[in-house]
């Protein structure tokens, strides 16, 4: 198209309907078939009408219905994954709204389509990478969008996470404040961290940095889910670094068999190791002996995140970032 403004009538002669068919569904005054409706948005973004008048209705229309972009991928704890998605469906409700869960690993495309198909008020998107390519379009799009995790450039952005930086450092601080020297960080599995996912990245940063602050001996290793996986890693681990006292883990579901497999190794928690976990609370309390744990707050950030759409909905202004400062309560593992 050239640079002159699009007209209603050629948004109607591309999508093969009436100029009042296109009005009505711009304006949602008259109800208009799923089809008819799909085709005319279709027509609207391919000829760019989106930057006119109609633009603006399409953007104040309202489904009562918002999108939790969830991608499930190798490597992904479903449990703790859950209990987010749990979360924005309670607080959405409190709202009025219905939550369509997308799932499938589509990036941009997926956005693309549940934008464009006009099911969906807004977005909430999950499992955000440091160069997340889903990124770019959520900056394009009409419909508003939070994301759940921080990407590298956040710029243009509303983001909502638990500080995962300072979640690492205050575990690392707090084994440094009962005298240990020698630490280890058991993180995600190793695909999650080639994936560039924000939240494990940056626990492991802050990890790092708070070894090296505390004059501590440290290393961060990725850890896999499987018990086998689990005792082997640690088993090398242990006879690498004998004087290794204090372990960090961030891994759901290789916590239990962290614990399973220091017993199999003789070494006693706390006594002769002690434990920290980065993990939701039930995890900890459930865990022999209990783990002291940094808590990961799945109900908060999803109560947030849908508040900030809300917001945004309702044409308010939002903060473009939100850090949750972790919280560590002590157990019987350290």
């Amino acid at each position: 198209m050239s640079d002159r403004a699009v007209t209603i009538a050629e948004v109607a002669r591309h999508a093969g309907v009436a100029v009042s068919t296109v009005s009505y569904v711009l304006s949602g005054k008259r109800a208009i078939s799923a089809d008819t409706r799909r085709r005319v948005l279709d027509s609207v973004r391919v000829l760019g009408y989106h930057p006119n008048a109609g633009a603006r209705a399409l953007a104040s229309r309202r489904s009562n219905v918002i999108a939790l972009v969830l991608p499930l991928r190798v490597g992904m704890h479903v449990p703790v994954l859950m209990q987010f998605a749990t979360s924005v469906v309670t607080a959405a409700r409190q709202y009025d709204h219905d939550v369509l869960l997308l799932t499938a690993d589509e990036g941009a495309d997926g956005l693309h389509r549940a934008a464009a198909s006009a099911l969906v008020d807004g977005l909430v998107l999950m499992d955000v990478e440091l160069h997340d390519r889903r990124v770019p379009l959520l900056r394009e799009l009409a419909e508003p969008s939070v994301l759940i995790g921080f990407p590298a450039d956040a710029a243009g952005l509303t983001c909502v996470d638990l500080d995962f930086s300072r979640a690492g450092a205050l575990c690392v601080e707090h084994l440094a404040e009962r005298g240990h020297q020698e630490v280890a960080l058991l993180g995600a599995p190793a695909v999650v961290y080639e994936r560039g996912t924000g939240f494990a990245r940056r626990t492991r940063e802050g990890f790092t940095e708070a070894v090296a602050a505390h004059g501590l001996s440290g290393v961060a290793l990725p850890c896999e889910e499987s018990f086998d996986q689990v005792s082997a890693a640690l088993g090398e681990l242990l006879e690498t670094r004998p004087g290794l006292s204090g372990l960090v883990v961030h891994n759901e579901a290789a916590v239990n068999h962290v614990l399973g497999a220091l017993r199999q190794y003789g070494r006693r928690v706390p006594d002769e190791i002690a434990v920290v976990a980065i993990c939701p609370d039930d995890i900890a309390e459930r865990s022999s002996p209990a783990l002291t744990s940094v808590l990961i707050p799945a109900e908060e950030v999803g109560r947030q995140a849908v508040r900030l759409l809300m917001d945004k909905l309702a044409g308010h202004a939002v903060p473009d970032g939100t850090l949750l400062q972790p919280r560590l309560t002590v157990r019987g593992s350290t």
